[in-house]
This record gives C-alpha cells, sequence and structure tokens, in this order.
C-alpha cells in the first residue's frame, strides 16, 4: 500500500462523544418497540428482523454519513454483495445484534458500531439499551463504560461518569464461561472440557464480550456461525480493555473477509492474555 491509500488518524473521541449520542437515539428507537407485539420478517438466511433493527439503523448510518462520509459502512440490514471489495478502513454495524433475545424481551441485546482498519477493529461502540449500559473506546487502547439510558433527544458522553474498563486477572480457583444462548454446541463443550471451569452463563449479543471486558468474566469461545458485524465492536472493547479474540487456531480474528461472505470463523474471546 502506497503512502497516499494510508488511512489517515482517526479521532477516537469525536467518534465517541457523536456515536454515543446516536446510540441513546438508536436504544430509543429500538426501546419504543420493545414488548408491544411486534411483526417479525425473516431474511434469506432465516435469521429474524424486526422494524427495531432498521429504526435503530437508519439514525446510526446517518451519524455516521455526517461524522466520516468518506468511510464506507457495512451494516447487517443494508449489506449488498458480502464478496465486494473493502478498502483498508470501514465501518461495521449491527444495529440490533441478538435479535431473537430483543423478540423474548430478554435484556441481552446491544447496538454494535466497529471501526476496522487493516482488517483489525479499532474503535468499538456496544450499547445495551435495556440495561442502559454502553461501553466505547474513547482512545487507541482505552475503553470506557458509562450508565446510558435510552433517550430519543441523544446524550453528550462528557456529561457521563466514565468508569475505565480492565479484564481481570485469572482466579487459579477456576474460570468463569460464557456461553450463547441460541448456539450452545457439543464443539463448545468439549472446548469447555479442557478448562478449568468455576462458573458458567448464558447471554446473548456482545453482552458477552463486554462482561469479560468489565473483568465479570474470562472466556467466551464460538464455534457456530457468526458475521463480522456481530462481533468487531465487542472485539474492539474487549482488546481495549486488556483483553483478545483469537480464533482457534490461535491467530488474530481478522474482518474483512469477504472471500467468505464476511463470515467468521470459530473463535474465543480470553480476558486474561495468560491464558491464551
Amino acid at each position: 500500500m502506497s503512502e497516499k491509500d494510508k488511512p489517515g488518524k482517526f479521532d477516537f473521541a469525536g467518534a465517541a462523544s457523536v456515536l454515543t449520542d446516536a446510540a441513546a437515539k438508536a436504544g430509543a428507537a429500538i426501546m419504543a418497540h420493545y414488548g408491544k407485539g411486534m411483526e417479525v420478517d425473516f431474511k434469506a438466511d432465516a435469521s429474524p428482523v424486526t422494524k427495531a433493527d432498521r429504526d435503530a439503523e437508519a439514525i446510526i448510518l446517518a451519524a455516521l454519513k455526517a461524522f466520516a462520509p468518506d468511510i464506507p459502512v457495512v451494516s447487517e440490514e443494508t449489506a449488498g454483495d458480502r464478496h465486494a471489495p473493502l478498502g483498508p478502513r470501514f465501518f461495521l454495524v449491527d444495529p440490533l445484534d441478538g435479535t431473537k433475545e430483543f423478540i423474548k424481551q430478554r435484556t441481552d441485546f446491544t447496538v454494535n458500531i466497529a471501526l476496522i482498519e487493516q482488517g483489525c477493529p479499532r474503535f468499538g461502540l456496544v450499547y445495551a439499551p435495556a440495561r442502559a449500559l454502553l461501553a466505547v473506546t474513547v482512545a487507541d487502547g482505552e475503553a470506557v463504560e458509562v450508565e446510558l439510558p435510552p433517550n430519543k433527544v441523544g446524550a453528550k458522553l462528557d456529561d457521563l461518569a466514565q468508569t475505565r474498563l480492565r479484564v481481570r486477572a485469572a482466579d487459579p480457583k477456576g474460570l468463569t464461561a460464557l456461553v450463547s444462548l441460541s448456539h450452545l454446541d457439543r464443539e463448545t463443550e468439549t472446548f469447555l472440557s479442557g478448562l478449568k471451569i468455576k462458573d458458567r452463563s448464558g447471554a446473548g449479543s456482545a453482552v458477552k464480550f463486554l462482561e469479560i471486558a468489565r473483568g465479570h468474566a474470562d472466556v467466551y469461545p464460538r464455534f457456530g456461525p457468526t458475521m463480522e458485524w456481530d462481533t468487531a465492536a465487542g472485539q474492539a472493547v474487549l482488546e481495549a480493555a486488556g483483553g483478545t479474540v483469537v480464533e482457534s487456531d490461535g491467530h488474530p480474528l481478522r474482518y474483512g473477509k469477504t472471500a467468505h461472505g464476511l463470515l467468521n470463523p470459530s473463535f474465543i474471546a480470553w480476558g486474561s492474555q495468560i491464558l491464551v
């Protein structure tokens, strides 16, 4: 890549501010449909989609266009050709990750926004509106959490109390594992049987990445299928908090895999990197 093709320095603080505001608005749009007997459609891959997905996506895409009009955006509900080449820098958006949990009126669904540079997730925002919990990278290698109730008029990040996210050290007595509620499989059970597990719990969406980044859990293995927009924001937040996400062969989980239609391989998210 020539010097002129290299992306310029990314404005973490600006993105965190603008997208926190957009997340509060998107969260309000989502919660306006929560528990209201919404109409559910199904996409070609049989996954569900609701008006809440589409309303949140419209808000986020408008914010990204205003903030960074030159950076392409790949969003779940409007993604076209998933095999089309992508440049060195692009946004990945999942406006409602965990639609199944949303439909069931659980609280573990999220808004995910990530910036990818050279295949790596650098900026990430994960927002769980039903839990009023937002995590965002505010600088390179630094992520914070804030309490953020959904608000249709938005929110100012600088006005919110911020707590820096750090993963915890592994407990020698055993690890706390997180598993997918919707995609628990035999491979996951086999993997966990090889670890000293003290506790385990199930959760949907990118909430699992947040629980590790917040120091509440240690490992999240995923051997079922996921798309890049499901994981990029959570990975960015977790890695800024000191964790890591690797494929089952130990290599870092990368992005822009258009040859595979943006489908992820199996991966493991870890808190303490000593465990990897």
